[in-house]
Formats: C-alpha cells, structure tokens, sequence
C-alpha cells in the first residue's frame, strides 16, 4: 500500500508541477508586432450571424489587417458586412464540399484568393472573443524570425450548467498542460504563419481532402520539421453552452484518433493513470490517498485561478471559473469525463460537425452527407 501511496502521490505532484510551470512561464512582456500585409481568414457557415461582437474585437485589434470571410455561397451577413465595411472586407464563396471538411473547403478557396501583397496569414474561428492583443502576439514571433506557425488556444467559457462546466474543466487540463514546440499542434482558432511558409507547405494541397484544418497544418509542419511556437498567454476565450458539450469533446478526441493513433494513445495513457489512479484511490487508497489527490487538486485550481486572471478579461474570467468548482469537489469526475470522452472517440469513424456528417480514415473524409 505504501508504494501505491507513494506513486500516487508522484502522479499528483507531476499534474500540479506542469500547471505550475504553465503559471511560471506566462510572459509578462507581451510584445506584438504590426507588419503590413497581414490578412486574418475567418470560415463562417452560411447561417452566421454577422458576429457583431467578434467584428468589434477584431477591428480594435493592434495589429492591421483585411479580413477574408470564407462561407459556402450563400451568407448574407457576410455579404452585408463586405457591403459596409468595403476593402476592408472581402467574401469567397467556395461552394458545398464533396470530399473534405466544409471548414476546410472554405479556407483552401480563401488561400487561392489571396493577393501578392498578403504576407502574414492569421487564422481565426467564429465562435472566439479576441483580446485586442491576438492578432500582434501572434504575429511578433513570426515577424522576429522565432517560429514559423504560432498558435494560442482555446479557454472554454462555460455557461451556468454543470455539464458545461465539467466539459470546460476537461478542456482546462488541455490548455493548462506546459507548452513545448516539439509537443504543440496548432489551434485553428487562432493561429499564424507567413505566406512563404504557407507555400512551402503546399497549404491548399496539404487540406485537400481532409476533415481537421488545424490537425492537416499540424501534421504538415511536423513532417517539415518547422519551428512551432505556442504563445501562452493568448488562451482565447471561447463559449460553449452545455447542450452537446460532451459531443464536443468527443469530436475533438476523434479529429485526433482519426488523424494519428500514436498521439491519441498517448493522450489517453496519460489520462487513463490518472481516471484508474482515482479509481484506487477512492475504493482502496484509504483517506490518505484522497487526501493527496484533493490536495493537489485544489493546489491546481489556485494555480488555474491565477493563470486565468492573467489571459482573460474580468467578466470572462467569472465564466472560466466555472469549470474550477469541478476541480475543487470532484477532480476524479473530471479525470473519468476526460478518459470517457477519449475512449468514446475510437468507438466510431463518423464525426458531426457543421451540419455535416463525416466518415473520415486517416484524416481524410471518405464519405459525407449532410446532417439535416
């Protein structure tokens, strides 16, 4: 018993210890840059609507930029927001996909319509809210010549609902783990690179045929050996609501078992030590047992806390917090909740998203139909 005590103790210390180095490494000097010749592309689906909070954070960015909407044709909020905002915003219409993600159909076309002058290309999804520093941090690590794709990554802000909050807490370990380029894939929803690097990479062939954009440039830059950088301290906020919030993270595990098995094998490894470990310890490690595994959970939680404070807003901030409250009075559901969402994402090949409904085999779609 003492030895089991004793390696369970160590998992708990090496969970709190990668926290609290996410925490130490925060920068403090956030310095951007505003080159000339930045273009953000953002793919919306037809029935967006016009995102009146996202168009606001983007345009009190730091960093200057014209903005590609890529929709499937027919979105007349994107068409109305070109219509007033003029060269500032431009439309493609790529048209229904047959054999890749709509996502990714979408952002092909808008690489293809890209002019000589767009050299830094900024990648954003729909359904994030910016800090006015997003576009600059992202960018200084390219323009200084230290990476050649930069990443930030999602912070769930879940609504008032225990099953969104669970979700958002899964999601949590994932963007509190520590950072290293040789162990980052990139985040789709917000993520750089310059147009050389773009075209080295061969982008528009890189995507075609695939499901996941993030996962296709990922594994493509790894495969080239570029520099991946993530930038801490853009963990960008993000709303979910708790209606599909588990199907969510499922959706996520199976755009990773479906694109590479290793990676996912991994993940769930890790995770599955820590699910069985709180099975142990609650059925057999005694109170002692539980009490590490508490306390180190709540010792994560202020670590988490802090970490908040510092990346988001205020009244974001309040939302993230949600997800801390399952940290503090029942970590081991948050562990089986994550272990269940990895091993439900191998149970099938079929991926929900968008309105669609994929079947996708090494990460590329195999067949698609539309979900409605």
């Amino acid at each position: 018993m003492n030895w089991a005590l004793g390696l369970w103790a160590m998992l708990q210390g090496l969970s709190l210890l990668g926290v609290l180095n996410y925490w130490r490494h925060l920068p403090l000097d956030r310095q951007e840059e505003a080159p000339e010749g930045v273009v953000v592309l953002l793919s919306v689906r037809d029935d967006w609507d016009g995102g009146a909070e996202l168009i606001a954070r983007l345009k009190a960015q730091t960093a200057r930029f014209r903005l590609v909407i890529a929709t499937s044709g027919a979105c007349p909020a994107a068409e109305a927001l070109a219509a007033r905002e003029g060269d500032w915003v431009q439309v493609v219409r790529a048209g229904v996909a047959s054999d890749e993600g709509q996502k990714v159909h979408k952002l092909r076309a808008a690489l293809r319509s890209l002019g000589d002058a767009d050299r830094y290309l900024v990648f954003v999804d729909a359904d994030i809210l910016p800090p006015v520093r997003l576009a600059g941090r992202l960018l200084f690590p390219l323009v200084r010549g230290k990476a050649d794709i930069v990443t930030g990554y999602r912070l769930l802000l879940p609504e008032a609902q225990a099953g969104a909050a669970l979700v958002g807490a899964v999601e949590m370990q994932l963007a509190t783990l520590p950072r290293a380029a040789s162990a980052t894939m990139p985040w789709g929803g917000a993520m750089a690179l310059t147009r050389e690097v773009a075209e080295r990479l061969d982008l528009d062939a890189a995507m075609a045929g695939r499901l996941s954009d993030d996962m296709a440039i990922g594994l493509a830059g790894w495969r080239a050996k570029l520099r991946l950088r993530p930038v801490r301290d853009l963990l960008v906020a993000t709303p979910l609501e708790g209606r599909g919030a588990f199907a969510f993270g499922v959706r996520q595990y199976r755009h990773i078992v479906t694109n590479s098995v290793g990676m996912w094998a991994v993940a769930a490894l890790v995770v599955g030590l820590q699910a069985l470990g709180w099975a142990w310890a609650l059925a057999w490690g005694g109170w002692s047992a539980v009490a590490v595994g508490y306390a180190a959970a709540m010792a994560r939680a202020l670590a988490r806390r802090r970490i908040i404070a510092a990346v988001v807003e205020p009244r974001q901030g309040v939302a993230a917090r949600r997800s801390l409250w399952w940290d503090v009075l029942a970590p081991f559901a948050v562990c089986w909740a994550h272990w269940g969402m990895q091993l439900a994402a191998v149970g099938s090949k079929r991926i929900r998203w968008g309105g669609f409904d994929y079947w996708v085999k090494g990460g590329k779609v195999v067949r698609m139909e539309s979900a409605r």
